[in-house]
């Protein structure tokens, strides 16, 4: 799938909808870092610039109450099934326990 969205540009909008939800929950920034564990510089930086450390946004996720969101949009999708037929032979197929692509 091809996205129009650049990583810079990705992590610029999840920088911006974290400050929205913190500013929802009515914390500042050293309240929410305080809470979280993280910095307040590195709270600050990724207010500004969207880097940070992936443990410190799953700490920030966690007491903005979104690291289940998270966790659930790295999830494999489930199949599509329209007849009985498509979820037996999916149930056979088995996941791969290694990749094959460089």
């Amino acid at each position: 799938m091809i996205s129009l969205i650049t990583v810079s540009k990705a992590q610029r909008m999840i920088a911006d909808n974290m400050r929205l939800l913190r500013l929802e929950k009515g914390l500042t920034q050293a309240g929410l870092a305080d809470r979280a564990g993280v910095s307040l510089p590195s709270l600050r930086k990724f207010e500004q610039k969207g880097s940070i450390s992936f443990e410190s946004l799953l700490r920030l996720s966690m007491v903005l109450g979104r690291i289940e969101d998270i966790v659930n949009v790295t999830k494999p999708s489930e199949g599509n099934f329209s007849s009985i037929d498509d979820v037996l032979d999916n149930k056979q197929t088995k996941t791969p326990q290694r990749g094959w692509r460089k």
